[in-house]
């Protein structure tokens, strides 16, 4: 008979306490891994619960242009408005819809010179700097006639350092004017709300444009302007009154009217969050109604009016 050896009690007690770390260490490892499972489930229904709304937001943003699309169709196009506004619930939100002919602003691939250099005047450019920006703007959306130099506008732009040429075709965008050589950064903010790269007419519609877009008009002197923006409001939409009351500066107010309107939407959902969008669409007349031409989300406004892409 083979009588195993016994072995000391210490060596058993260290191993047990070796177990009894082990175990501790894999619950504490099991106890991580809970912990950051929670959290990632916490975020994830965050995230979720963000994007949920996001896109209920969104919806409804689209909902508030079919309808504001439907009016202004059905309105027909002799009596169709250059600006309004209406307020609805929908899915337990409250919708506000502004709209505004894009005739409200100066195009930036239409507006004539004049209109052009006076509203860079208006805005704080000397005029003679005025008159030299506008011939910018003119020579970015312009391509050369083939009889002309070509090249000297794009020599102008290497000439001043730029890594970029004019683009010598219309405005994609109101934020190109930022890229034209020689007007000032500050002056392309405070021209920003102001100009429209939709509207597709030289003139501006004097019943819904801003003041200083009024003032910008060719032939305007501050009496008539204080007189024609005292009378807006009582004026009928008729040409006539209208150039009457504009006296020389007559022939910039715009005589057709634009298909684009500038939408701003505000959503405020049952949760108590607020959204604000700006979309530009344009009217149509085949099986599509409309055509989105520019969306922006977290817009602010100004003095109450729709706020400027």
């Amino acid at each position: 008979m083979i009588e195993q050896p016994i072995r000391p009690r210490a060596a058993r007690s260290s191993e047990q306490g070796i177990v009894i770390v082990a175990v501790l260490w894999l619950l504490a490892a099991l106890a991580a891994l809970v912990m950051i499972f929670s959290v990632y489930l916490s975020s994830s229904s965050r995230a979720l619960a963000v994007n949920d709304a996001a896109l209920r937001a969104e919806a409804l943003v689209s909902a508030s242009v079919e309808l504001a699309a439907y009016q202004l169709q059905l309105a027909g196009e002799e009596g169709r408005p250059t600006q309004g506004s209406f307020r609805t619930r929908l899915d337990g939100a409250d919708l506000a819809v502004s709209f505004v002919s894009e005739a409200s602003r100066v195009d930036l691939n239409a507006a004539p010179k004049e209109l052009l250099a006076g509203l860079l005047s208006v805005l704080g450019a000397a005029e003679v700097d005025a008159r030299e920006h506008a011939d910018r703007i003119i020579a970015w959306r312009t391509r050369p006639a083939p009889e002309t130099a070509a090249g000297n506008e794009a020599a102008r732009y290497r000439a001043a350092g730029l890594l970029h040429s004019p683009r010598e075709a219309p405005f994609a965008h109101v934020n190109e004017l930022g890229l034209v050589a020689g007007i000032p950064p500050a002056l392309v903010r405070r021209a920003l709300p102001f100009v429209t790269v939709f509207s597709g007419v030289s003139g501006v519609d004097v019943l819904t444009a801003q003041p200083e877009v009024i003032a910008a008009l060719p032939g305007m002197t501050p009496l008539t302007l204080r007189q024609f923006l005292n009378d807006r409001a009582r004026l009928p939409n008729d040409p006539a009154a209208i150039a009457s009351a504009l006296g020389a500066a007559r022939q910039s107010a715009a005589v057709q009217k634009s298909q684009a309107y500038r939408m701003l939407i505000n959503v405020r959902l049952p949760n108590g969050r607020e959204i604000a969008s700006e979309v530009v669409i344009a009217l149509r007349n085949d099986e599509d109604p409309y055509r989105v031409l520019a969306w922006q989300n977290d817009v602010t406004t100004r003095r109450g009016a729709p706020a400027r892409l």
